[in-house]
């Protein structure tokens, strides 16, 4: 780290939000949580610009859902006067919450969210204000989707630095999305990806996608974490190949990309659906360095004895603290209240929290 740079670490609980900081190797959490009871689904922290700024998707059990955003690295949070996401009248739905804020890659004031039921918004001031994408709302298989045990949320974002046009969406138990137009039409994009729980395994909708995440170097490689099943596109999610060999389990929730280096993506299997604990009852993080070739664990400094803290989607993460040659910051919360960090790809870890209420999502970057 350099002079006053900081890494900047938000973790979204079921009970507020957390925020720590890092300079140098010394981590410190502020005093108590932002948005007190409220559960926080979503975490963007964007550092387009010289400027940054965190949002964040608030739950209140009483005042509803809401988007929030801080100028200040999260010390003080503004709220818009008006609702920044809402469902126009004539689609006849309600907010339910902000499964995700994604700044785009291609267009600086553009910020992405999704929501539940599943939609994807956009907004051109930075996560102020936000308009719903119809195309996608009224795609003529929507009216075919069916909501999981988790409900129907579109839960990943992927926007290409290349072209402000195109954007890639996963939704829960509907499968992944595809635009070319900046969003005036969507193609199905879920060939290869199985869905075991329906009565037609390979269906061209329907799969259970939990979570997608974009290689570094590589824009068109994308990895996938289905609800039985991990998955690697090389042509930008056309096509879909499995490389779930060597794992303990091929279910689980999240899988996170290393910021700079292409080929490596991280994943925390866990045993099933029905048994929703780290598999093996371990605590690990798995790394591939060889787009799903193979996979290793990563354990030094994490629990050895039996574990139960299963890792949700948007729990994992990495930073972008380092230069393209140099190790990045790896980051995981679970539900049982506790987040860990590696400051080397992953190779050990130190826990920064315990006894949290149940983490919800994790989000690092470097800021000055």
């Amino acid at each position: 780290m350099i002079g006053m740079t900081e890494v900047l670490l938000a973790v979204g609980t079921r009970k507020g939000l957390f925020i720590g900081r890092r300079r140098e190797d010394r981590w410190e959490f502020d005093e108590s949580p932002y948005f007190n009871a409220q559960a926080v689904y979503s975490v963007a922290l964007d550092t387009r610009g010289g400027a940054p700024r965190l949002l964040a998707g608030g739950d209140s059990a009483h005042w509803g859902p809401s988007v929030f955003h801080s100028d200040d690295l999260g010390r003080t949070w503004t709220e818009p006067e008006r609702p920044a996401v809402k469902f126009p009248k004539e689609t006849g739905a309600s907010l339910e919450r902000v499964w995700q804020l994604h700044p785009s890659a291609a267009e600086p004031d553009v910020v992405y969210a999704g929501t539940e039921p599943a939609a994807l918004y956009r907004s051109e001031d930075r996560g102020e204000s936000f308009a719903l994408v119809r195309p996608l709302w009224e795609h003529p298989t929507r009216s075919r989707w069916v909501p999981g045990g988790g409900g129907e949320g579109l839960h990943t974002v992927l926007t290409d630095a290349r072209d402000p046009l195109a954007v890639t969406v996963a939704v829960s138990t509907a499968g992944v999305f595809r635009t070319t137009d900046g969003g005036e039409s969507w193609a199905l994009s879920n060939s290869g990806v199985s869905a075991v729980f329906l009565p037609d395994p390979d269906p061209e909708f329907g799969q259970c996608v939990h979570k997608v995440a974009r290689d570094a170097a590589d824009p068109d490689r994308l990895y996938l974490q289905n609800h039985w099943g991990v998955y690697r596109s090389d042509d930008a999610g056309a096509h879909w190949t499995d490389i779930g060999a060597g794992l303990p389990s091929t279910f689980g929730f999240a899988v996170a990309a290393h910021p700079h280096r292409g080929d490596t993506a991280y994943l925390f299997p866990i045993t099933a659906d029905a048994d929703r604990v780290p598999a093996g009852r371990r605590c690990r993080v798995f790394r591939t360095a060889d787009a799903g070739g193979t996979w290793e664990p990563l354990t030094t400094g994490l629990p050895q004895e039996d574990h139960y803290g299963t890792v949700l989607r948007d729990a994992l993460c990495t930073d972008d603290g380092t230069a393209s040659d140099g190790p990045a910051g790896v980051y995981f919360g679970n539900r049982n209240g506790e987040v860990y960090a590696s400051a080397d790809d992953g190779e050990s870890w130190r826990q920064l929290a315990s006894h949290l209420p149940d983490v919800l999502c994790v989000r690092a970057a470097v800021v000055g």
